[in-house]
């Protein structure tokens, strides 16, 4: 088995984007996570970053860091193929993100989440700080509800009443900081891979939205539903609908993340949603 000693240590750049991809698919194939990682735009934010160092072996990439600064905190993620684990890479990495960060905070995402890489960031004095459940839905089985007494459903507009139902939804949760309508809907609007037509607003016998869901690509973005209609099932019908139309539309699987304390990870695997991994943060404060 080659050690430590039979890599050498140099950064990494735009040019090496195939050997990162192949290593983050290599991560994903053991640990899950979220596929999206995978994709440029997310691995080049989370990678190439304004310190790179990798562990190169024959050629080949078999561990990754990048280091952002200039911010408060540092950012850093960084990963280890998994038939190189267990040989010190992930400490090596590690040790050296610190290093770049210097005396700012520094917080490390990792979006292939694995116990062993839990257990080097909490016994160097990092503290997790958030973790999802990334999970996937086979489209080939999808769930029957009958919609919940007296609801409605149709296609959502990207419009006022759209934004005050988010907020509705959200605005008692632990830490939500609305956006303004603008700023909510706008993001909506300029993003390529949004369907208006996928997404649906649900609303009462008096015509009222009582709750809405979003689908992004095949990803179901963001499902709230208002207060005073929670347990009656609109969230997960409202899933269900947006599964058959990603179905219908020639979708083979549907995916979402939910957070690790959500009570509604629960009714997405009742719905047929399956855990693909997880994706978390980490703060060591200096």
């Amino acid at each position: 088995m080659a050690g430590t000693d039979a890599v050498t240590w140099e950064q990494f750049g735009e040019e090496h984007l195939a050997e990162l991809t192949r290593l983050a698919e290599a991560c994903l194939a053991i640990d899950g996570g979220l596929p999206l990682f995978t994709r440029t735009p997310l691995l080049r934010a989370r990678l190439l970053q304004t310190r790179t160092l990798g562990a190169w072996h024959n050629g080949g990439l078999v561990a990754a860091v990048g280091v952002g600064l200039g911010g408060q905190p540092a950012t850093s993620t960084g990963l280890v193929d998994p038939d190189w684990r267990g040989r010190g890479l992930g400490g090596r990495l590690l040790s050296w993100a610190s290093e770049q960060a210097g005396d700012a905070d520094l917080l490390v995402t990792t979006e292939s989440w694995s116990p062993g890489a839990d257990a080097l960031f909490t016994a160097r004095g990092f503290a997790r700080t958030f973790t999802e459940w990334v999970q996937r839905h086979d489209l080939g089985d999808l769930p029957s509800l009958a919609p919940p007494e007296r609801v409605t459903t149709e296609p959502v507009r990207l419009d006022p009443e759209l934004f005050e139902t988010y907020r509705a939804s959200f605005a008692d949760r632990p830490g939500f900081a609305s956006p303004t309508a603008e700023e909510w809907l706008g993001e909506l609007g300029e993003d390529d891979e949004y369907r208006p037509d996928l997404s649906l607003i649900a609303r009462g016998p008096d015509g009222a939205a009582v709750g809405f869901v979003n689908v992004i690509d095949t990803w179901i973005d963001q499902v709230g539903v208002v207060p005073g209609w929670r347990g009656r099932r609109v969230g997960a019908y409202l899933v269900a609908r947006a599964l058959r139309g990603l179905a219908a539309d020639g979708a083979r699987e549907a995916w979402l993340c939910v957070n690790d304390d959500n009570p509604a990870a629960g009714l997405y695997r009742r719905l047929g949603f399956q855990d693909f991994g997880r994706r978390a943060r980490y703060l060591r404060r200096s």
